[in-house]
Parts: C-alpha cells; sequence; structure tokens
C-alpha cells in the first residue's frame, strides 16, 4: 500500500493492531520518552499521545520501531523483500538476458520519471505563521536528563547547492534554543554541511526548510546513503511508485513536500555558530556539545490538526535501528555491484551502524579478504566502520553466535588483523581525536597454504546425514515431543 501522508499511516497502522493511542497527559520533557524508550525495548507499538502537556499538537512517535512497521513503510509486506526495491536499478551483470536489460532499463526510467510533482495547493500550507509563532507551541522533546535543551528528532532538512541548484534533504537533530532558532547539527562529511560551506564560500546565507512529517517513504529517504546525483525525493518516488507532491515554500526558494504536517521556513547565516548539546544519542553515550550553525525560522505552515512527528534514540535496539536495517538491506546491491563476491552483510544493532560490519564472501584468491575490508572504507558511509570481520561464505552473518565462534577459532591475532587510521563518525567518542582514528579489519576465513598456513585446517564437526534420519525418525520413541 502506498501511503500519501503520515496519518494515513497512522491510521494503517491502528488497523493492523499496531499503533496505541495514549489519552493520560504525558509531558514532553522526559516522560515521553521514558515510555517510547520501554515500549521500544520490549518490540512493542506505535504510540500516538494526545494529550502532551503544553500543546494541543498529538506526538507520533515509533512509528517504525519493529521489523514489520518498517516493512509496510516501504510498500512491501516482508523485511526480507526490502533489498528488491532497489536490487533493478544496479543491475550490471553482461549475462543478463534480453528481459532482464530491458527490466532494468525500465526501472531506471521510472527513477528518472519520479521527478517530484509541483503542486499549487497543499495540506502542509492551510496555515501560515509569518510573524505571530513560536517552536514551543510544539510539542518538542526533551529526550534524556542530560541533554542541554529540546530537540526536533525527526526532521526533513531540505537545502540547495548553490552552485548546481539541486536539492538536498537529510535528517539532523535541531536543539530548540528559543521561539524562532534551532541548532543545525550538520556533520562534515554530511551533504547539507557541503551546501552550507558552498553558501559561505559565495558569502550567501543558506536558505533552509524544515518538513515534519510526510509519508513513511519519504521520511525513510532523508536518512538513505544514496549514490551520488540522486536526490531524496526523486528516489521516494522511485520507491513509492508514484511522485512525491511538492509545493513552493512561502518565504524560501525551495520545494517542500506538500502532504508534511508542518513546515519550518528560513536560512542559516554565514559564520554563525552556537554551542549545541549534548544529546543522548544512538551511541548509547551523549554526544559532546560543539558549536554548530544557526537556523533563523521566519515562517511556519502547516495543517489544520497536525501530528508532530518523533523520534528516540539511546542504547539500542530502538526505532532508528529498524530504520537503518532497511538501509542495509535496500544498499546491499549497490555494495554488490561493486563488490560481487560479497554474499551478506550485517551491520549488528549494537555496532551502532558505523562500528561494526560482518561480511561474508565468496573467496576466491589469497587475501581476497583483505581487498574486501579496504574496498569497504572506500564505500561512501562505510568510510566510517570501525570494525569489519571478513567470514567464508557458509558462516551466516545474520547469526551472530555463529559469527562470535568462528571469529573467536578461526582468527589469528598477529597474522589476521589489519589497522589502519581514517575516517571516522564524527559521533565516535573512543578516538583521541574527533572525526578520524584507527579502524580494524578481521579476517576470519578459513586459510588457505597460499597465505602462508602450512599445517592442516581442521574440519567442522557435522553428524552423518543418514543418522541425522535416523533420529529424526525416531524422535517420537525417544519420548520427545
Amino acid at each position: 500500500m502506498i501511503f500519501n501522508d503520515l496519518k494515513e499511516f497512522i491510521e494503517f497502522l491502528e488497523d493492523k493492531k499496531e499503533l496505541v493511542r495514549i489519552k493520560a497527559e504525558v509531558d514532553p520533557i522526559l516522560e515521553v520518552a521514558e515510555i517510547t524508550d520501554r515500549i521500544s525495548k520490549k518490540g512493542g507499538p506505535a504510540l500516538l499521545f494526545e494529550n502532551v502537556k503544553g500543546s494541543h499538537i498529538p506526538i507520533a512517535i515509533n512509528l517504525f520501531g519493529s521489523y514489520q512497521r518498517m516493512s509496510w513503510a516501504l510498500n512491501v509486506d516482508d523485511f526480507n523483500k526490502i533489498n528488491q526495491r532497489f536490487s533493478s536499478l544496479l543491475k550490471g551483470d553482461i549475462d543478463l538476458n534480453i528481459r532482464q536489460k530491458l527490466e532494468a532499463l525500465y526501472d531506471l526510467y521510472k527513477l528518472s520519471a519520479s521527478k517530484p510533482k509541483e503542486v499549487k495547493k497543499a495540506p502542509s500550507q492551510e496555515i501560515v505563521k509569518e510573524k505571530d509563532f513560536s517552536l514551543f507551541d510544539y510539542p518538542v522533546l526533551k529526550c534524556w536528563p542530560g541533554d542541554s535543551g529540546r530537540f526536533i528528532t525527526l526532521p526533513l532538512v531540505i537545502t540547495k547547492d548553490p552552485e548546481s541548484g539541486k536539492q538536498n534533504m537529510g535528517m539532523y537533530r535541531m536543539q530548540v534554543f528559543n521561539e524562532k532558532t534551532t541548532g543545525m547539527h550538520w556533520h562534515t562529511h554530511h551533504d547539507g554541511a557541503v551546501n552550507y560551506r558552498k553558501a559561505v564560500k559565495l558569502g550567501k546565507r543558506l536558505e533552509v526548510a524544515v518538513a515534519l512529517g510526510g509519508d513513511p517513504v519519504t521520511i525513510f529517504s532523508a536518512t538513505a546513503p544514496l549514490p551520488y546525483g540522486i536526490e531524496e525525493l526523486f528516489f521516494a518516488g522511485f520507491l513509492r511508485g508514484k511522485p512525491v507532491e511538492v509545493v513552493k515554500a512561502k518565504t524560501v526558494d525551495l520545494l517542500v513536500p506538500a502532504r508534511a504536517e508542518i513546515i519550518l521556513e528560513g536560512y542559516v547565516a554565514i559564520g554563525e555558530k552556537r554551542r549545541e548539546g549534548p544529546f543522548g544519542d544512538h551511541t548509547g553515550y551523549y554526544s559532546i556539545a560543539d558549536d554548530y550553525p544557526v537556523f533563523h525560522v521566519t515562517c511556519i505552515t502547516q495543517r489544520k490538526d497536525p501530528v508532530y512527528p518523533a523520534t528516540i534514540v539511546g542504547k539500542p535496539p530502538m526505532e532508528d535501528c529498524y530504520m537503518g536495517k532497511a538501509t542495509e538491506r535496500m544498499f546491499l546491491p549497490f555494495i554488490r555491484m561493486q563488490l560481487p563476491e560479497i554474499v551478506d552483510v550485517n551491520l549488528p544493532l549494537e555496532g551502532v551502524f558505523h562500528n561494526c560490519a560482518l561480511i561474508s564472501i565468496k573467496k576466491s584468491y589469497p587475501m581476497h579478504a583483505r581487498k574486501i575490508i579496504n574496498a569497504i572504507w572506500g564505500l561512501g558511509q562505510m568510510m566510517f566502520t570501525k570494525f569489519v570481520f571478513i567470514f567464508d561464505e557458509e558462516v551466516d552473518v545474520q547469526n551472530t553466535s555463529e559469527v562470535a565462534w568462528k571469529a573467536f577459532n578461526n582468527v589469528d591475532p598477529a597474522r589476521d588483523i589489519v589497522v589502519v587510521e581514517g575516517p571516522l563518525d564524527v559521533l565516535d567518542h573512543s578516538s583521541s581525536k574527533p572525526i578520524y582514528g584507527a579502524k580494524m579489519g578481521i579476517d576470519a576465513t578459513k586459510k588457505w597454504p597460499e597465505e602462508g598456513y602450512q599445517r592442516e585446517w581442521p574440519p567442522e564437526i557435522h553428524m552423518s546425514e543418514e543418522i541425522k534420519k535416523l533420529v529424526d525418525k525416531k524422535w517420537k520413541e525417544y519420548g520427545f515431543k
């Protein structure tokens, strides 16, 4: 099912018994976060807080907080089918038959034809506030006791490249400083920060629009690590099977989702920065306070009866984990296109997506694992991966117990570990310096004589098929059910 906006998704989840309405009064300062954290850790439902202290606007949260809800959000019934949403774009195998090549070309055409559809009237502009407004009219959350304030946690931040004119949409937390300004937590590696630096170089302030809400695919697309040249709103249109409706913002030269709940319009001034953070982040630790650009809100547009979308992050598992796993599944074909020997990839929840990658490969030559380790560090945001483990193709990297057993038994630390220095995620607190530090590659594959292993590699223990079948046949006879 293709959802047109956030409310359609909420109604769908409620019909599926996957959403609970909470009518008791709740405080957006810490209370909502504590409730949501408990529900999230239990794999519980999406939540709609209808009676929020200090605001008449309800909060929708944990909408994507399960594999099933994440699947529905991306218009598939089974989480394991998510990779099919992107794989056809990346068919580059010369052995494809004519029909498969035509299908791939058609999917590329669909991506090019998924240009957002501009409309004149939009639900997100039913009410326009250019003077008399306050960000504190909205139920912005304070999530953790050590947070430096209240944060907008699920924003779709829209900017334009000052040189190319292409729009970018990313998701960056925003600390609300006062009634009309927020922080803009642009990590130095992200496209929003690139656009800002270009604007600074040109001596122009950067116009910004922030959409809160929208259809679930568009929300997800703001988090996707897309290949260069693919705009997020185009990508969302491709995944949805029809273009995203957009409308020209009222006070800035940007196109914004027409069916969002709330739109913040404004600008980031050149050179102006303010201390932002600490913030309880998805690593499970507080990210350290630092200076970031300031977003000045000059206009707010919204629906007459908006829902405020939010999320909280912290110690995994939480809602963002399922969004990250969807990204893992969807972009596996992109990784395979460049490294076809890769069988599967698992970015475990505990690794918070940039700390650990478990990878199985079809090993074909000596030191093949080393090649993959180095190649992974050269793939877009995979460059942040602090630990890369490589296993043989028969290892199920989704089974962390099997992975641990293989690694602990197969690895000789002196022979199989490589340590290099390179970029790290901004949120990594372990390195002595911010943004870069040491990374480790671990070759947990079976070693070959050509790799200098001159002993006999022991065979794994397996029962004979004959005995297994015999025991299967006599299982009930033994008194087992």
